[in-house]
């Protein structure tokens, strides 16, 4: 077994028997460590309560040498967070230059769950929704609830 199959083994499985907080982790398929599912529900206290979030986790083959791809499948109302099906990701964790070999994935969910308790209107990826954020956070609030009912109620698998 490769050293990189081993670490996502044992990563793997101490994500499934002690998940970050409101999360379960999945694979995608038994056959591949390389693609995690992870199910996310919104943070009490925050206008995504309620929500449920499926995420990816894609672990590129040279693992932890290079940072894993994280992407939201459920639309989500994030300054942080492409407002489009990609549902791309931007966190400081994951850029090349910022991701170290002893990086974990338990520590990127957890900081991906700290994104929807506290957005980074300073970097974000969808400029219009870092001002509202930061500009009229009753606004922004009321259209995280309104996707949080139009695309997060579904059940979690």
């Amino acid at each position: 077994m490769a050293a990189s199959q081993k670490r996502l083994t044992k990563e793997l499985q101490e994500c499934t028997e002690s998940p970050p907080q409101g999360m379960t982790i999945s694979l995608a398929s038994e056959a591949d460590l390389h693609k995690w599912n992870i199910v996310l529900a919104g943070p009490p206290g925050t206008p995504y309560a309620g929500g449920v979030y499926n995420i990816t986790a894609s672990l590129p083959p040279d693992y932890p040498f290079k940072a894993p791809q994280i992407n939201f499948v459920t639309r989500i109302y994030h300054p942080n967070i492409t407002n489009d099906s990609l549902g791309n990701i931007c966190l400081g964790l994951l850029k090349p230059e910022n991701w170290k070999p002893a990086s974990r994935v338990r520590a990127v969910l957890e900081a991906v769950r700290q994104l929807l308790v506290e957005p980074n209107p300073d970097d974000p990826l969808e400029a219009r929704i870092a001002d509202e954020y930061r500009n009229n956070r009753v606004e922004f609030d009321k259209n995280v609830k309104s996707y949080v009912t139009r695309y997060a109620k579904g059940s979690s698998k």
